[in-house]
């Protein structure tokens, strides 16, 4: 996971060379909190998505066994930052702009972050979810103008999902 996050941010990197335009990131605590509630209401729908879709939940179980399992709850911090921090540098803050600040950029890069997210075929249904997840911290990062949303949402997003299945998995075994 650690080096999924330095390999991306080092293509984040190497396009700001080509493309030298990076989303903003204003620190105050109102966009913060907006990235908290995002992150929220984000984690609130998947964990209905989970329940309600099987094609998805199989392909979550599947996804979060391979990233989380050999993981310790408390390294659920760790899922939480750094792929939040790295994939929103490129895929908000660089790959957006780039593309551009409208609803081409926005599907364009929810479409990219959905594929990253899809390790075969059979992750058809999470890869979905995770272009819809894109579009709405794209959304977020194109309304307020402040990449600090998207990113919290994703941290916390990231937090959740990995805190919560790590507890469940420990409590069915």
């Amino acid at each position: 996971m650690a080096a999924t996050a330095l390999i991306l941010l080092l293509i984040a990197r190497v396009w700001l060379f080509f493309e030298p335009f990076l989303f903003p990131i204003a620190l105050n605590w109102q966009d913060a909190s907006i990235g908290v509630g995002l992150g929220l209401g984000i984690s609130a729908v998947s964990m209905l998505v989970y329940r309600l879709w099987p094609a998805y939940r199989q392909s979550a179980d599947f996804y979060l066994s391979f990233v989380l399992a050999p993981l310790l709850p408390t390294d659920s911090i760790w899922v939480g930052l750094l792929p939040g921090m790295s994939e929103e540098l490129l895929f908000r803050g660089v790959m957006l702009p780039a593309i551009g600040l409208n609803a081409t950029g926005l599907v364009v890069s929810s479409l990219c972050f959905g594929v990253l997210h899809m390790s075969n075929r059979q992750q058809w249904s999470y890869a979905i979810w995770a272009t819809l997840v894109g579009l709405m911290l794209g959304g977020s990062a194109l309304v307020t103008g402040n990449l600090l949303v998207p990113m919290v949402a994703h941290i916390v997003t990231n937090f959740i999902s990995s805190f919560l299945w790590q507890m469940y998995r420990r409590r069915s075994i």
